[in-house]
């Protein structure tokens, strides 16, 4: 296919595109701003598509990865970046917590079933909610990445079982 039938097939599937766009978002600009960045896109790496590859798939597969990097890179956005003196921002009290006596409560019993399931399943999980990652985990114990997601899995069930009254 020649670069100008790729062109031209690409400026007919624009409508089809544009519909596409409702999946993701409901914002005129934004649906129009995602199917120029995927038309783009498709034209720059044009060498990339096969012959025998279904040219529609293939925009919106371009369409959806373009839209999760963009709000990826939105979410990173948002993180605030704390630049006071010796971190003032970072080391402000959390705004929930436990100011009542029965909640306290609550929170140590749940804590003292979680405390109860056996440690090779309690150490990944309670790492894994500190938030390391599995591959981080697996390094750390020195054990395969599925054993980490099994012992965490069955972590969560075991926890899910003793603390059923909540």
């Amino acid at each position: 296919m020649t670069a100008t039938e790729f062109t031209y097939q690409i400026a007919g599937l624009r409508s089809t595109l544009q519909t596409f766009t409702r999946r993701f978002t409901n914002d005129r600009e934004e649906s129009l701003d995602l199917v120029q960045d995927t038309m783009l896109k498709a034209l720059m790496y044009r060498d990339k598509f096969r012959q025998d590859t279904n040219l529609k798939g293939w925009l919106f597969t371009i369409m959806r990865n373009t839209f999760i990097n963009n709000y990826r890179r939105s979410q990173r956005v948002r993180t605030s970046h704390d630049t006071t003196r010796d971190l003032y921002f970072l080391n402000v009290e959390e705004e929930h917590t436990f100011n009542r006596p029965q909640e306290s409560m609550e929170f140590k019993e749940i804590w003292r079933n979680v405390n109860t399931i056996k440690d090779e399943f309690l150490t990944p999980f309670k790492m894994y909610t500190s938030g390391y990652k599995y591959h981080e985990i697996a390094e750390h114990l020195n054990i395969p990445i599925g054993t980490v997601k099994n012992r965490i899995f069955h972590a969560r069930k075991e926890i899910q079982k003793r603390l059923q009254g909540y």
